[in-house]
Order: structure tokens, then C-alpha cells, then sequence
């Protein structure tokens, strides 16, 4: 059983930061390569970032120099530090195991939402 609990979202202007938190439950999410995906109202959920267990980082075109994903395994947390957003980063922001994602454990999500 695992629980993905997302916070941090919120209402930010264009060139702003946040900084979600993916807290997790259980102890297998230091096992596995974790992700932060996203939904923008109209479209599918997409991928964004992912991270191995190791700390190697993989990004989409879309957000590569801007999001910065990380985690501490001691925790069981995970952290997505978005810079320099735009009204296009606007989605519920969401974490879970990736690139195949636990489809029982997907979470509430926390939204994002970039304007002026």
C-alpha cells in the first residue's frame, strides 16, 4: 500500500517559483525511479520530470533548465522546484512511480496555476 500526498501548488505570476512535495507512505518508494506528471484542464496527463532512486534526472523539452526534480529517500519525500514558470505550466501537478505510474495510488494533486 501507498499513500502520494502533493502540496506546495498555488496561484503564481509568469517568471515566478514554487515548490511542491510529494510526501509518500511505505517503504518501497526509496525502491523506485519516481515522477512528477501533470494535467492541464483539456489534456492528457503528461510526464515532466522523473528521478531513479540514485538521483539521476530526467526532463521533458518543456521544462528542461527550469524544473529541478529531487528527493531524500531518509524522508520518503520528493521535491519539484519550478523557476521562470509560464501560463503554460498551468495543471494539476501530481506525483507517482515512473515512467509506469502505480495506477491505484495516483493522489489528489495539488494545482498550479501561472498568472498575472
Amino acid at each position: 500500500q501507498v499513500q502520494l500526498v502533493e502540496s506546495g501548488g498555488g496561484l503564481v505570476q509568469p517568471g515566478g517559483s514554487l515548490r511542491l512535495s510529494c510526501a509518500a507512505s511505505g517503504s518501497i518508494f526509496r525502491l523506485y525511479t519516481m515522477g512528477w506528471y501533470r494535467q492541464a484542464p483539456g489534456k492528457q496527463r503528461e510526464l515532466v520530470a522523473r528521478i531513479t532512486s540514485g538521483g539521476s534526472t530526467n526532463y521533458a523539452d518543456s521544462v528542461k533548465g527550469r524544473f529541478t526534480i529531487s528527493r531524500d529517500n531518509n524522508k520518503n519525500i520528493m521535491y519539484l522546484q519550478m523557476n521562470s514558470l509560464k501560463p503554460e505550466d498551468t495543471a494539476v501537478y501530481f506525483c507517482n512511480a515512473a515512467p509506469m505510474p502505480w495506477p491505484r495510488y495516483w493522489g489528489q494533486g495539488t494545482q498550479v496555476t501561472v498568472s498575472s
